[in-house]
């Protein structure tokens, strides 16, 4: 019996040791020692692990270092990302000279160190840094190769980013090709060192992102201070090399940064609670971040509607194409500099410093001998501080054109550009008048407040104070002749100030052909949007009158709700239910948001949009044509319901009308339908046109009017291109590759609906009954024709056939007949 229980173990014993494969953990490798297949090196404290893994359901196998205990696999570091192990299973071992390299199962080799060294020990080891190192075992300080100077995509504390001055080899970051790839991508995380050294993110040879020039705190582009509280950035340079690096200041702190394969920089810190990393910055912050995106001597401020504006002094090279928000041709002088020390300078505070490729620095001049060395040079267009510590040290100077200024948020520094003497000078014979201007109006209210404290005291009697009234009267003087009642709120404007701090940049969501929109808060704590008529505004108070009685007698989920309006003197105020997610524009066109915009959330939207415009076109009291339907008119509720706003430019049709011709041509390029920009003619199937760019928009992520592809093609004709050479899928955008496989069919049946509406004659297009029963798959598709503007794209020089510029403001066109 006893022989029996002894047999039974150790058959038992046997199965496991059979069925449970084998894990070994080393701390150190030496010559004759090797890891394969489920073998690991670890670091000292557990934090790392380096060995053999592959990426999700691929065969490919690679060597890397990743985080030990963290899940899913978190990689930071890969040897041969550029030449993977197919189903071979590799080894990896360091050779008596010190040389690592990983072999196939053949024992070809794959990837080498290029290592080599004779008069010493070499062990390898993965450092608690995560750094994997060839040490000399008989002097421990002394590293024969590191993998902190073959970085990867990942910057880890402690690593640099290097360029040599001497020999130009640069040592950076270098995306994966794709979230599954991490073979050589297309953006590069580099110190260049072309004038003052700065750090920028490049895709192939060129410029894409430039986070900027050290100015002895943190490199001019990075505004916020919060990252700085975390770690400590250094910036070193001298005479043979540059670098850039960060180490952290708490050791508890867990972080990386990284270069995605969109070419953004991503910081992560390991949250401790859901044993994940999360996102703590992320970079770009704005558009203001793309490389030149507002041209030559310009100045990009993302808190501004435009962003782009001509620095002092300087004026649009092509006032069209700027009004168009094409900036890409920048600004010239207004004034040609004098070049005999009488030009002056501007000073541009808060600044993020200029491209310093083609600049000159001094380490050691004051400001003051930085201005006089530009004033001494006819081509020196601007200068700055080199070092902001300490009152500022240090010279910087700019040549001919400045390229790539920004204005930031937060932080910045001083930036002086060079202007015409009389530049300045005549403005400051207009701040004088307008000084005394300012004056007189002073005097003249402070006297008009005395009377009227006098009239009061004397009537003895508080004014009663109107906030709201139930009932507010038009008379149509558009439509028809009979006045029209329309009960809608009317707030007090003393209510709408206190609710958006008094009409406080801080609380300004953006700007519309209307003017200026406001998010505020009344006291019943409710959030509101508060749209406010600009003087400047090409919709005036007939668009205002009219968006009002549109609005107030439409009642539709897809609709946005009016809460009331105010009228006091000038001002002329809407105010809406707020929506707390913005506008589709806002998330479509946006390289990180849009990837929160799963398929099927998008084609919630698409219907959405349709059932609204249906009920605009079929269901209301009036056939209303909207006239400005784009992405940046579809709000997006809490639960990203999409709600069509913005009723300014709409139009009603009466009786048995079907279409209407003006001289007055409204709405936004990109999104006219052709019949209504070339002839004034517009129907609902000016709506339906409208309705097929933004589902295009929607599914490629890419606006209509500035995409191009090399046959000089918009959206539209791209599309088309595809459509025809059956290849439509590659109109799909990339964030949305995941749904591809599952929602293939009503993809490609939305792209065709698309291609439907944007078809060139009206009578084409689907009404939107139609195109609602298409978009549920109750209704048959028929083959769509050319889009609208399609014949004209291939080399037109008549100039009147590219009618598409910035389809974020609303425009209005006078064509003659």
């Amino acid at each position: 019996m006893l022989l029996m229980e002894i047999f039974k173990v150790l058959v038992l014993c046997f199965l496991v040791f059979n069925f449970i494969p084998c894990f070994n953990t080393l701390e150190t490798l030496v010559p004759g020692q090797s890891i394969k297949d489920n073998e690991t090196l670890i670091s000292k404290d557990g934090t790392f692990e380096a060995g053999f893994f592959n990426l999700g359901d691929s065969n490919n196998q690679y060597f890397g270092v990743w985080y030990k205990d963290i899940s899913p696999i978190t990689v930071v570091w890969i040897a041969n990302r550029d030449s993977p192990l197919g189903n071979s299973l590799g080894v990896f071992n360091v050779t008596d000279k010190g040389n690592l390299v990983i072999v196939d199962s053949k024992g070809a080799m794959i990837w080498s160190s290029n290592t080599s060294t004779t008069d010493a020990k070499p062990t390898v080891q993965v450092l608690d840094s995560g750094n994997l190192v060839v040490k000399d075992e008989t002097n421990q300080d002394k590293f024969l190769w590191q993998s902190f100077d073959k970085p990867g995509d990942t910057l880890l504390p402690g690593m640099k980013i290097r360029s040599n001055l001497v020999n130009g080899d640069i040592k950076g970051l270098v995306s994966w090709r794709d979230t599954h790839d991490p073979s050589t991508g297309l953006y590069s995380y580099i110190i260049d060192t072309n004038g003052l050294p700065q750090v920028v993110i490049t895709k192939g040879n060129s410029f894409y992102v430039r986070i900027g020039s050290w100015n002895g705190n943190m490199l001019t582009g990075i505004p916020s201070t919060t990252l700085y509280s975390n770690f400590n950035f250094t910036f070193f340079f001298t005479e043979t090399e540059v670098s850039y690096g960060y180490e952290l200041l708490e050791s508890s702190i867990v972080s990386r940064y990284m270069l995605t394969s969109t070419g953004q920089m991503t910081r992560y810190i390991f949250s401790d609670q859901k044993k994940s990393f999360e996102l703590f910055f992320l970079g770009p912050a704005d558009s203001c971040d793309n490389y030149l995106i507002c041209g030559a001597n310009s100045n990009c401020d993302p808190n501004n509607t435009p962003a782009c504006e001509c620095l002092k002094g300087f004026i649009p090279k092509s006032k069209e194409k700027w009004n168009s928000q094409i900036w890409s041709d920048g600004c010239v002088r207004r004034v040609q500099l004098d070049c005999d020390n009488r030009d002056r300078f501007s000073k541009r505070m808060g600044m993020k410093l200029p491209d310093t490729s083609k600049s000159w620095f001094n380490k050691s001049m004051s400001l003051e001998e930085c201005e006089k060395s530009c004033l001494g040079n006819c081509n020196c267009t601007a200068y700055a501080s080199l070092d902001v510590r300490d009152g500022g040290s240090g010279c910087i100077l700019w040549f001919n054109n400045i390229l790539d200024a920004k204005k930031l948020r937060a932080g910045g520094q001083d930036l002086y550009i060079r202007v015409a003497a009389s530049e300045l000078d005549n403005n400051t014979g207009i701040n004088k008048k307008l000084a005394g201007i300012l004056v007189g109006c002073i005097m003249f209210t402070l006297i008009m407040i005395i009377l009227g404290v006098a009239i009061y005291r004397n009537r003895r009697k508080k004014p009663e104070k109107r906030v709201m009234n139930p009932v507010f009267s038009f008379k149509n003087h558009t439509d028809s002749n009979e006045s029209e009642d329309i009960d809608i709120p009317i707030f007090d404007l003393s209510t709408i100030a206190n609710a958006t701090n008094n009409f406080s940049i801080d609380n300004k969501l953006g700007q519309g052909g209307f003017g200026p929109v406001y998010k505020g808060k009344l006291e019943n704590g409710q959030d509101i949007a508060v749209k406010r008529l600009c003087n400047t505004s090409s919709q005036g108070p007939k668009e205002f009158i009219n968006e009002v009685k549109l609005i107030a007698n439409l009642q539709h989920r897809n609709l946005v709700k009016l809460l009331g309006c105010c009228i006091h003197l000038d001002e002329r105020l809407l105010i809406y239910e707020f929506m707390i997610n913005r506008s589709l524009d806002y998330f479509i066109f946006d390289q990180t948001r849009r990837s929160s915009l799963h398929w099927t959330r998008r084609f919630q939207i698409i219907r959405g949009i349709a059932r609204g415009l249906l009920y605009l076109h079929e269901d209301s009291r009036l056939r209303i044509i909207h006239r400005d339907l784009k992405t940046s008119n579809i709000l997006l509720d809490k639960n990203m319901n999409p709600k069509i706003s913005d009723f300014g430019l709409a139009r009603t049709l009466w009786g048995d009308e079907a279409e209407v011709e003006t001289i007055r041509v409204v709405g936004t390029h990109g999104y006219i339908s052709p019949e209504y920009a070339a002839r004034g003619f517009f129907s609902v199937k000016s709506d339906v046109f409208s309705f097929g760019v933004i589902i295009l928009e929607t599914i490629t992520g890419k606006k209509n009017r500035e995409y191009s592809d090399h046959h000089d093609l918009d959206l539209l004709g791209y599309a088309w291109r595809m459509w025809c050479d059956s290849t439509p899928l590659m109109l799909i955008d990339e964030s949305l590759s995941d749904s591809i496989a599952v929602a293939e069919p009503e993809i490609l049946r939305c792209i065709q609906i698309g291609l439907l509406c944007v078809q060139e004659r009206p009578d084409d297009r689907p009404d939107m009954s139609a195109a609602v029963l298409m978009l549920n798959g109750e209704k048959a598709l028929p083959k769509p024709k050319e889009p609208a503007f399609f014949p004209h794209q291939f080399g037109s020089s008549s100039g009147t056939t590219k009618l598409y510029s910035n389809n974020e403001v609303s425009i209005t066109m006078l064509e003659a007949r």
